[in-house]
């Protein structure tokens, strides 16, 4: 069962590179937190962050 509370799908800095012809992370991570992401499935990016594009028009009102 994965109980990860985060998904590179929906993530911020989750984008596409032309030069890999795949989705990539952007952020920098180090290799420690790289294999505890991907094998531990408690573990959530401490870089995650939600790709909400109504964030600011929430705020505007």
């Amino acid at each position: 069962m994965n109980t990860k509370q985060t998904s590179c799908d929906t993530c911020v800095y989750y984008l596409y590179d032309e030069e890999y012809d795949c989705y990539v992370c952007d952020r920098s991570l180090d290799e420690d937190e790289y294999v505890r992401l991907m094998t531990d499935s408690r573990y959530a990016c401490p870089y995650y962050r939600l790709q909400d594009e109504y964030a600011v028009v929430r705020k505007q009102m």
